[in-house]
């Protein structure tokens, strides 16, 4: 029986681009590195920073690191808040707790982030758990941030269903045999999801939620 959702954060709850990427930019201009066009850095939602400016921009892990700390410099000012909840979002948030599921927040951003952000947008109240990634990258990809959730909220994976927008998600509960939930509202593809084989994948939140109160 489903008894929690674990919800990714950018991508599915709220559309983070305009924060993430101007953040990336402003490390880059600090940096005196070229800056792409913001489109082509939509990629950095939803994968770890380290691992993003690393396979994305071909940074070193030392440029990467102080890649991250000037992001950050913006990021948790201004950037955080360039953020936009989705429409409807709140509601089916609501409704999933009317349904009997306690929700939690499984994300790779930051936790002291990903509160901040929540608090700021009254998403909150819906969660019974917000986790996220540690600020020392020492817990950072989605499968390490999921089982730091199993283990807060003390659920087994079988009784727990994660809904996200990249193949991260999908690919972080495979790892502890959590079914998954692939969203398209989101900047993950239907072809991303098929190849992360995830079990169910929604064009909308009327969609998701069926799939929930069906558990």
């Amino acid at each position: 029986m489903l008894e929690y959702v674990f919800f990714d954060l950018d991508g599915t709850l709220t559309d983070p681009a305009l924060g993430i990427t101007n953040c990336i930019m402003h490390a880059l201009e600090k940096m005196g590195k070229d800056i792409p066009p913001r489109e082509s850095l939509y990629c950095f939602i939803g994968p770890p920073l380290l691992d993003a400016f690393q396979n994305y921009l071909s940074m070193t892990e030392d440029e990467a690191r102080e890649a991250i700390r000037l992001y950050r410099e913006r990021f948790s000012t201004v950037g955080l808040f360039e953020n936009t909840p989705y429409d409807g979002i709140a509601d089916a948030l609501a409704q999933t707790r009317a349904a009997g599921k306690k929700l939690c927040v499984a994300t790779s951003k930051p936790e002291e982030f990903a509160v901040r952000i929540l608090d700021h947008f009254d998403l909150s109240k819906y969660f019974d758990m917000i986790c996220g990634a540690s600020m020392d990258e020492g817990r950072s990809t989605k499968d390490a941030v999921i089982r730091y959730a199993l283990d807060k909220t003390g659920c087994s994976p079988e009784n727990v269903l994660m809904i996200g927008d990249r193949h991260h998600d999908i690919d972080g509960a495979t790892v502890h045999g959590i079914d998954a939930v692939g969203v398209l509202w989101g900047y993950g593809s239907k072809e991303e999801f098929e190849s992360a084989r995830a079990k169910y994948i929604v064009a909308d939140m009327n969609e998701m939620l069926e799939i929930i109160k069906s558990i």
